[in-house]
């Protein structure tokens, strides 16, 4: 089973002619799935509900999704943010839609000048043709399968953005397997509670399955741990091994940040220049962190964050930084290092 998962930044309506709405929460999500000599192959949108009066919906979307929609119904200072938001992510390939609001007109000219400005180079434009997208998205799909397929093979990272605990099947956690594969009776490691225990049974798509790999969107019960050990934005790795008696050592699969040096990409709509003392937010791997400028040289800064952060130790995202009281909220993105 191969799963795209799409961030999308559009219509109810729209999402509802591409696939199936499933999850209505802060983040809706719909999924279509396909089947092919065997073999299943799912679309799964998520559109922020609560955009733009909250920034993080948006990113979190941003942060599980492969490729992404944006449905154009007016040029305005929203729309601007959105693409800054997609352009600061690893997301280069999507789909835009001009569908202006009843009565109103949009200069597509001037929208595909703006993709291009904001370094959206490779996304195509469409009609609102709900299965002309979902065939244009199984397309993309084909064309990042070795990226997926990598992706999979990869350490685990699973990010968690819901717990809670079921009568007879104890602590279940719900969130994204952003890289790696997970089965069932794997041993987990839970940051930043540094809490541990193992995976009893895993769902995906409301289906018991023996393992989880990235892109599902998977359920985990866990035996042995306690629900403190959990928050919203955790992160589930695999623990790391250090055996002596055969000379084995693994790390853990992500690098705890409590301060970290990035050199930040700036967008080119932002004009706002980041100083010394200057609060900002990291969204990387579905955590929302906050932090505070220490030191500029430069484009580079250091910043001290107000809780760690978890970066992949190898083959790092790009990690979006935002200032919420800066219009737009997006300042760019950077690949995040320790500070020495």
């Amino acid at each position: 089973m191969t799963v795209l998962n799409v961030a999308m930044y559009g219509s109810d309506e729209l999402a509802k002619q591409i696939a199936k709405a499933t999850d209505q929460r802060d983040v809706h999500t719909y999924v279509h799935k396909e089947s092919t000599d065997g073999v299943a192959k799912i679309i799964s949108i998520i559109r922020p509900a609560r955009y733009p009066e909250r920034l993080r919906p948006l990113l979190n979307a941003i942060s599980a999704g492969r490729v992404g929609i944006i449905e154009i119904n007016a040029i305005d200072a929203t729309l601007g943010e959105v693409l800054v938001a997609f352009a600061s992510s690893s997301i280069a390939l999507g789909i835009a839609i001009v569908n202006p609001k009843e009565g109103e007109w949009i200069d597509q000219d001037m929208a595909e000048k703006m993709f291009a400005q904001a370094g959206l180079t490779k996304w195509q434009f469409m009609t609102s043709d709900g299965l002309e997208i979902r065939n244009k998205l199984y397309d993309l799909m084909d064309e990042i399968q070795d990226d997926l397929t990598d992706s999979a093979s990869s350490p685990l990272v699973v990010s968690i953005d819901q717990h809670f605990n079921v009568k007879g099947i104890g602590l279940v956690a719900i969130g994204y397997v952003q890289c790696g594969t997970l089965k069932v009776h794997d041993e987990l490691h839970i940051l930043p509670s540094k809490g541990g225990g193992n995976t009893k049974s895993l769902q995906v798509m409301d289906d018991d399955v023996q393992l989880a790999q990235s892109g599902d969107r998977v359920g985990i019960a866990i035996r042995g741990a306690k629900e403190d050990s959990l928050s919203n934005g955790s992160i589930i790795v695999k623990p790391a091994v250090d055996d002596k008696k055969t000379n084995t050592h693994i790390p853990l699969s992500v690098v705890e940040h409590k301060t970290s040096k990035l050199t930040l990409k700036t967008s080119p709509f932002q004009k706002r220049v980041l100083t010394e003392g200057d609060v900002i937010h990291i969204s990387v791997d579905l955590q929302f962190t906050v932090g505070r400028v220490k030191s500029v040289d430069g484009e580079t800064l250091v910043v001290e964050w107000d809780s760690p952060v978890y970066i992949r130790r190898d083959n790092p995202t790009s990690a979006i930084i935002a200032q919420l009281d800066s219009k737009p909220r997006i300042m760019g993105n950077s690949i995040i290092q320790l500070s020495e």
